[in-house]
């Protein structure tokens, strides 16, 4: 490994640690010649399978894109980057774990909608609406009133309920 501050190519490692969430070792190397200290990680490169998109198309699975997809859902919404962190792990474990060479895109959408049911309703509603292309408001009330029975008093502190505010606003109007 080449130093980063002087560029010589003799480095050696100092300290090896596993991190937090275990999928990475921090590595603490020191230059032979400027004697400067800094961190690489090792991560395992796992193969995950090629995606099929609903139009036939096929393209190589991006973490980057799952990742902006769940951000994106999650705008200005009370969750803890540790849990998105948590729930984006946990797809992608998921993902490279299926045996298959293609996976259908709409298989990862369902568990991308799952684990964003859990986080937070409002972003699940998001995803939804965008994922399923909901074409009336018809669509967002069946979408939560199924929400709402899968998840039966599971409404984080946080949230109020998606139907309870829409009863509300039709009560301020009249």
């Amino acid at each position: 490994m080449w130093c980063p501050f002087c560029n010589h190519d003799d480095t050696r490692v100092v300290d090896s640690r596993v991190t937090g969430d275990g999928m990475q070792i921090r590595r603490r190397r020191e230059c032979a010649s400027c004697n400067s200290r800094f961190n690489t990680y090792e991560t395992p490169e796992l193969i995950a399978p090629r995606v099929v998109k609903a139009s036939g198309i096929r393209e190589d699975f991006s973490e980057e894109k799952l990742r902006n997809g769940m951000l994106r859902a999650l705008e200005k919404r009370p969750v803890k980057t540790r849990e998105v962190e948590r729930a984006i792990r946990t797809l992608l474990r998921e993902i490279r774990s299926v045996e298959e060479v293609e996976i259908p895109s709409s298989l990862i959408g369902e568990w991308v909608m799952r684990e964003l049911s859990q986080l937070d309703q409002v972003a699940y509603v998001r995803f939804a609406s965008v994922y399923r292309r909901f074409e009336d408001i018809q669509a967002f009330r069946d979408e939560i009133e199924k929400l709402e029975k899968e998840h039966p008093g599971s409404l984080d502190s946080r949230q109020i309920s998606l139907l309870d505010m829409q009863a509300r606003k039709k009560r301020q109007k009249k």
